[in-house]
């Protein structure tokens, strides 16, 4: 017989968002997490979040402690890694030239810093190179390399990109120049012709640390080359603790939105410890910019200091954010960091003209009710450095995966796309270029990137239909907002907080919990900054909850709520820490409402 289908959290079937309201864990869930609470003495709420994470009883202790002597594994675990190791080794006792070839996003800008940061320590000289976006596209090119070699580079590591670049690659075999790929992204069986490909998603690695970013990798190569510099007994080997460069690699972790899983998890925490000393001067220089209030944490990474380094890739020059993160000199520091301030706010303008166009082109795919299983909105003129932004934003408005395609004047598109949970974009791509529908593109399973002509944008729309339809409905049937339990607003305490904090770091793959607040009156709500909605609301006891929903003021949420001043609803989101002048506040971030 068929389980019966538990009722609707608050029985709310749909709220104001479309999504119908239901407990995260089951009744065996709930067991579990009591059995924790009892078990090893923690808070029953947090144990609640942690069984709702899919975390079992025997885990639950070294879940909550994630450390690197644990969760690290022996790096030579990885393919490729001892014929990396042995020549990254040689051109340090050597002092070769080498050169840095980066991606132009924040792991990209992290993977060349802690590589710079490593070759300067041993006094190497060495170089970046990150790619112009527009004009040289994603990953080294047959140009760039042989420039590359031309300026004296006799090693090249590429990192965060090279695991396709076979064209390239074959450049620098030809000028006999040796590379070593460091990288994470999906790749066939067909590998480029390298010195070494470290890369923990290739067919033969077998150390099961596919999760990782590109700067997750390389921090593992960096600590097996440390490794071996010490057996050799390099100078300078004793006076470098890699620890201290944890923070770049927690920034990237969190900014590429891998899982928040196995070593992740460590590097985040560690990392975070790194990050609030503020030892790296770029960093420091970008938090004074960005306004951070408080103890740094996973949301100022991604949504305050990871779009600023991004947007030199984007709109200016690709190479600031790898450049800052580089420095020691804080003057310095200051100066790149007050360039990308103002680049964010040039990105931010222009991707706010792109997505009214991209959302109004959405609503009317959508207005039946209907549409496809993957959106793809393509259009000339649109900045190919935002297009990743747009197909961010809609996809998490449709729920669905989404393509944004920006074509040049010439009749080729470059894309961006993002995916949802459950659904494999990087490996959907893979297939369209091995279907001839694509010049190039790769990614990973939660984004990809691609080069289309236009005259083959028809057949890749068909394309995407036919092999994600049947998976995409499934994964929508139901839309669900799954809710960890309820609170009051005045039971909302930075108590509170500080408990769920101990079960965090939160992100991809480890889900930020989510409350109702039944029955709140909605004291006060008001747009402010770039359609956002700054709300109030009051329990029955008479405490008072301060809240934001981001983006909503357009949104059917958003105008339910402006009408709804004075009125009941039930309320669901997370809760944060808000530093403002010397206080804390609890504050919650919307996410969903429905009328009680």
């Amino acid at each position: 017989m068929p389980m019966e289908r538990e009722r609707a959290f608050l029985d709310v079937e749909m709220s104001l968002t479309g999504q119908r309201w239901s407990q995260r864990l089951d009744q065996s869930g709930r067991n579990r997490a009591l059995a924790m609470a009892q078990s090893y003495g923690m808070s029953e709420i947090v144990a609640r979040v942690l069984a709702g994470r899919g975390v079992g009883l025997d885990e639950a202790q070294d879940f909550l402690d994630p450390t690197l002597k644990k969760l690290m594994p022996d790096p030579q675990s990885l393919t490729d890694m001892e014929r990396a190791v042995t020549r990254l080794s040689r051109a340090i006792r050597d002092r070769e030239a080498v050169a840095i070839f980066g991606d132009y996003d924040v792991d990209g800008a992290c993977a060349s810093a802690l590589m710079k940061r490593f070759f300067d320590h041993f006094s190497v000289p060495s170089d970046i190179y990150i790619p112009d976006r527009i004009f040289e596209g994603y990953g080294p090119n047959a140009r760039a390399i042989g420039d590359l070699i031309d300026r004296g580079a006799r090693l090249i590591v590429t990192v965060d990109c090279g695991s396709t670049s076979h064209d390239a690659l074959a450049e620098a075999a030809k000028r006999g120049v040796d590379v070593i790929v460091i990288d994470h992204h999906q790749l066939s069986a067909d590998l480029p012709p390298c010195h070494a490909l470290v890369n923990p998603n290739r067919e033969d690695d077998l150390s099961g640390q596919g999760h990782l970013c590109a700067a997750g990798v390389v921090f593992l190569v960096l600590v097996a080359t440390l490794r071996r510099l010490r057996e050799e007994h390099q100078p300078g080997h004793a006076s470098l603790n890699l620890l201290n460069w944890l923070d770049l690699v927690a920034l990237a972790t969190v900014c590429d939105v891998v899982p928040l899983k196995g070593l992740n998890r460590a590097y985040v925490v560690k990392g975070l410890v790194a990050a609030r000393h503020l030892g790296n001067p770029g960093l420091a220089a970008l938090v004074r910019s960005a306004g951070v209030g408080g103890p740094l944490t996973p949301y100022h990474f991604g949504f305050l200091l990871g779009p600023r380094i991004n947007a030199g890739g984007r709109i200016g020059d690709a190479a600031l954010g790898s450049r800052l993160l580089t420095l020691g000199d804080a003057a310095a520091a200051e100066e790149i960091a007050v360039q990308l301030e103002a680049l964010n706010r040039e990105r931010q303008a222009m991707e706010r003209a792109m997505l009214e166009e991209a959302e109004a082109e959405a609503l009317y795919e959508y207005a039946s009710g209907t549409g496809p299983a993957i959106f793809v909105t393509a259009k000339d003129g649109w900045h190919p450095g935002i297009v990743g932004l747009i197909a961010s934003r809609l996809k998490d408005r449709l729920r669905r995966p989404v393509f944004a395609i920006a074509f040049d004047s010439s009749g080729r598109g470059t894309g961006s796309g993002r995916s949802i949970a459950g659904f494999d974009l990087g490996r959907l791509v893979r297939g369209a270029v091995e279907q001839g529908l694509l010049v190039k593109g790769g990614g990973h399973a939660m984004a990809a990137g691609l080069t289309v002509e236009r005259c083959k944008l028809g057949a890749l729309r068909t394309f995407l239909e036919e092999r994600a339809t049947s998976k995409i409905e499934a994964l929508t049937a139901d839309s669900e907002l799954k809710l960890d339990g309820a609170l009051s607003s005045s039971g909302a305490t930075v108590g509170l907080l500080d408990a769920l904090e101990a079960a965090g770091p939160y992100g991809a793959g480890h889900a930020q919990p989510i409350f109702a607040f039944p029955r709140h009156r909605l004291s006060n709500a008001q747009v402010v900054g770039q359609d956002h909605l700054r709300i109030e609301v009051q329990g029955s006891d008479g405490g008072r909850l301060g809240g934001i929903a981001f983006r909503a003021a357009d949104t059917a949420l958003g105008q339910a709520l402006m009408a709804g001043r004075g009125a009941t609803f039930h309320f669901a989101g997370s809760i944060a820490i808000n530093h403002w002048q010397g206080t804390q506040r609890v504050q919650l971030r919307l996410l969903d409402a429905a009328p009680a």
